[in-house]
């Protein structure tokens, strides 16, 4: 019989949709968010608009206004509001003939805690079903339905993370052929300038390296195969899981899901081996002037750090919270500046996992923002993140796949030949190089590090 009430749920169809329903899926709002321009949606549909559309800051779907929010929370008035609207609207509700029992005729109301099942009243009461915990289908709904919401938000998780790694791996493998390259231009320069006669040395060196090279290589190309796959595996299941957050309740009740465990493939730490270079350290000595070269030492904290997590962590994503810490670090760089001539010095990382050592202009240090994109800085970083420390260089900011010094590590500055290495002091051998540098004024040494 048609009613007043049905009357009503009719004629008010478009306010509900305007009001409960999102304008990316038109369907009810499912873990809604709210932007800062006052349009809301479903955080999955959210989610993943913003990863297909790669935008960062993200737009709004629905005005294009930039969102520079990064930790979305749940809009939980809306989500109280959409529930009771579930409850009362005229959208996704089964067919009548699914609502009735058939054997007792009556509306099926109630949900089956254990047996999940839906049932009527009098089947509730019945011998199979009279010791079981019962309640509305709607609050079983709503139940299950926050549940699967919990699975998704730990597979968007993995889902970037995973995205991330493989944004690593496939870096890693575009850069490989040239890093190598330069790797080995920098072990023959350093044999010419430290022992010319060490030739079959030289030769077991690259050989061995190549070997090497090629042996990581493959391992990264496994890597992002692996990631590949992955990767369409979480979208896959949280595209089902979203899907299944829409069914009408007695249809979603009907649909059971297992918990997932689900363990990511780790990206490769591709380290090349550096041998001992016979005659390095007795050629570097002939350089080595003040053992204390750094004789300003402040404490204070060292944005340069903040920047490097930011890099390495990628661009910021809708649920989770990148806010970065701001610890204090030691801070100190030479009295003496350089315009000419060969300088060597040393200094002691063991017991730092965060530190940056080398040579920088006048003015770099002294900056209040320190950044890494800046001219006139020529540094080895080592920087912690999950527990692994990695190595970089300055300008631009570039990996270096070699192991971490430990000990003593040694910076050599030819101000004339435009190059500035790091030096594994207690292995004599090489971390790394910049080659081919042009300076345009004085350089000072320059450390920094956290506490150990």
């Amino acid at each position: 019989m048609f009613s007043f009430f049905s009357f009503l749920r009719i004629m008010g169809s478009n306010s509900f949709q305007n009001k409960f329903t999102c304008s990316l899926c038109d369907k009810y709002f499912i873990d809604p968010v709210t932007l800062g321009c006052g349009h809301s949606f479903c955080m999955p549909c959210f989610c993943l608009s913003w990863e297909e559309d790669a935008q960062h800051p993200p737009l709004c779907p629905v005005c294009k206004e930039k969102s520079h929010q990064m930790n979305l929370k749940t809009n939980i008035v809306m989500m109280t509001r959409v529930f009771l609207a579930r409850r009362t609207g005229p959208y996704d509700l089964p067919s009548s003939e699914e609502q009735i029992c058939e054997i007792h005729m009556k509306t099926k109301n109630f949900f089956c805690e254990v047996s999940k099942d839906v049932l009527c009243l009098p089947c509730s009461k019945t011998k199979e079903h009279g010791a079981h915990m019962h309640c509305s289908i709607e609050w079983a709904a709503e139940e299950y339905r926050q549940k699967l919401l919990k699975q998704m938000r730990s597979l968007w998780e993995k889902t970037q993370e995973n995205e991330r790694n493989l944004h690593r791996e496939t870096s890693k493998i575009r850069n490989w052929e040239d890093y190598v390259t330069l790797w080995k231009k920098t072990i023959i320069s350093e044999y010419w300038k430290a022992c010319r006669l060490v030739d079959q040395e030289e030769k077991r060196y690259l050989q061995r390296l190549e070997e090497e090279s090629k042996e990581i290589f493959q391992q990264l190309k496994e890597s992002q195969y692996n990631m590949n796959l992955m990767g369409n595996l979480l979208r896959g299941l949280y595209e089902e899981l979203k899907d299944l957050c829409h069914k009408p309740d007695m249809q979603m009740l009907q649909v059971r899901t297992e918990e997932w465990r689900l363990h990511l493939p780790q990206p490769v730490v591709p380290q090349l081996s550096s041998w001992p270079i016979t005659g390095l350290m007795d050629w570097l000595e002939q350089f080595q002037g003040n053992k204390q070269p750094l004789r300003e030492l402040v404490t204070r904290h060292v944005p340069v750090f903040e920047d490097l997590q930011c890099w390495l962590s990628g661009p910021d994503l809708p649920g989770v919270n990148n806010t970065p810490t701001r610890p204090k670090y030691f801070l100190a760089w030479g009295a003496e500046s350089f315009t000419s001539g060969q300088h060597y010095w040393e200094v002691n990382v063991a017991g730092y996992c965060n530190w940056a050592i080398g040579f920088c202009d006048d003015f770099w240090a002294k900056k209040n923002d320190m950044a890494l994109d800046s001219e006139g800085i020529f540094l080895l970083f080592c920087i912690q993140e999950n527990n692994q420390c990695s190595l970089f260089t300055s300008s631009p900011l570039t990996p270096q796949y070699v192991r971490r010094p430990l000990g003593q590590v040694g910076v050599f500055l030819d101000y004339e030949a435009g190059l500035v290495s790091f030096i594994n002091a207690a292995t004599s051998s090489i971390i790394c190089s910049f080659p081919s540098c042009s300076f345009s004024s004085a350089l000072k040494p320059f450390l920094c590090s956290g506490h150990p």
